[in-house]
């Protein structure tokens, strides 16, 4: 079975975000595998230990994102393709046309990826490139077999559970609790090194350029949080105070 894991590199979780000139300062900051794409990651290494094949990550970022698909080798990977050009940007259509023009040339029976990434939680990839792809999407996965050709899954549904059956090839997306993803090993690490890594661009992969849909106009923090207040008085008299800060300075009625 060729499984192909979509990952991305995010910052690590307990990261500090910082702005400078309206951007998001990198100095400094650790970079992690998204912690949704872990889960791919472990499930495609399971499957591919039970029937066999390999499995391949990629990428569509920066050159730092290199240091992620490293981390997938290490936990037990076959492969890692990162599509690193500047043209991609961070815009979802824009690379889920990068990773079709991809997956267009490969041969694979299942897709994985991450439900969203904790970066801008959109998760709009996956369903963008099942659209392109022509194949079944399911998202927020917490259990897969693969059998007779055939993928069934449950997904969480906000509470309640689904179980939907698809015909592969398929693209799901991993929800927290599909697995346990294993920490890399030294012996992983080591072997890591060895293993095929493709860096390619546009390009190489028939695109002249990809379309952005989406376009960041202002990027700041939320405000400071203000400090509380204590209302004193009669519960009428203070009942009627809160209505009246809940009306004009918190905004929520």
């Amino acid at each position: 079975m060729d499984i192909i894991v979509l990952l991305k590199q995010t910052f690590d979780t307990e990261e500090k975000i910082v702005l400078e000139n309206g951007q998001i300062s990198e100095d400094g900051v650790k970079f992690v595998i998204n912690p949704y794409d872990e889960y791919a990651v472990e499930q495609a290494i399971q499957l591919r230990d039970e029937q066999g094949g390999k499995v391949v990550v990629v990428s569509a970022g920066p050159g730092r994102s290199a240091e992620a698909l490293r981390s997938a080798l290490a936990m037990g990977a076959d492969e890692a393709v990162l599509i690193n050009d500047e043209r991609i940007g961070g815009d979802e259509h824009a690379v889920a046309q990068a990773l079709h023009a991809f997956l267009s040339r490969e041969t694979y029976d299942l897709l994985l990826g991450g439900n969203f990434s904790v970066d801008n939680g959109a998760g709009q990839v996956a369903i963008r490139l099942a659209t392109l792809l022509g194949i079944p999407h399911v998202s927020s996965i917490t259990k897969l077999e693969i059998a007779g050709g055939k993928a069934t899954a449950h997904r969480d549904a906000e509470g309640d559970l689904e179980v939907a059956e698809v015909t592969l090839p398929a693209l799901f997306t991993a929800q927290q609790g599909l697995n346990e993803p294993r920490y890399p090993s030294l012996q992983g690490i080591m072997k890591a090194k060895k293993k095929p890594f493709r860096e390619i661009t546009l390009a190489n992969i028939g695109l002249d350029t990809v379309e952005s849909r989406t376009e960041r106009v202002d990027l700041f923090l939320p405000p400071p949080r203000k400090a509380g207040k204590t209302l004193k008085g009669e519960p009428a008299q203070t009942a009627a105070e809160l209505v009246q800060l809940l009306r004009t300075e918190a905004k929520a009625i």
